[in-house]
């Protein structure tokens, strides 16, 4: 009896180390179609991304200048976290309900990351009926 809950207790173990290791296949470093690197975070059980290099983004463009906030105009896009709340779906395999900032329209849309590839992930950004899907590159 003691060796059937002790199987049951590291089947369960088991299962549930391999879906958070799932969950963080994100977790890493993209450069992205803009230009952008950003590295993707974990902070309690949701997805975070801040920029960590411009790479000659816009034109040389190094502060918020396009964000509605005037009162953020001058706030540096290193170092800034621009896609929160990323979350896991374990059953459709994706991160959904997140939203991304987007600095150079100073617009935010919805964000869900449907495909995770040994070099590159697919995401999807959405705005009201309008929805786009690129690919980011790891670095």
């Amino acid at each position: 009896m003691i060796k059937i809950k002790l199987t049951i207790y590291i089947v369960l173990l088991s299962l549930s180390f391999s879906f958070a290791q799932q969950a963080d296949e994100i977790v890493g470093k993209y450069h992205l179609p803009n230009e952008l690197d950003i590295q993707i975070f974990k902070h309690k059980d949701k997805y975070y991304g801040r920029i960590i290099a411009l790479n000659g983004y816009e034109d040389g463009q190094t502060v918020d200048s396009n964000n509605p906030d005037k009162s953020k105009h001058k706030d540096k896009l290193v170092g800034k976290i621009i896609i929160t709340g990323l979350e896991y779906d374990k059953e459709e395999n994706e991160w959904i309900n997140g939203s991304m900032y987007g600095p150079e329209k100073g617009m935010n849309f919805n964000l869900k990351i449907t495909e995770i590839h040994p070099k590159k992930i697919e995401v999807v950004g959405s705005k009201y009926l309008f929805w786009h899907t690129l690919v980011w590159d790891k670095i």
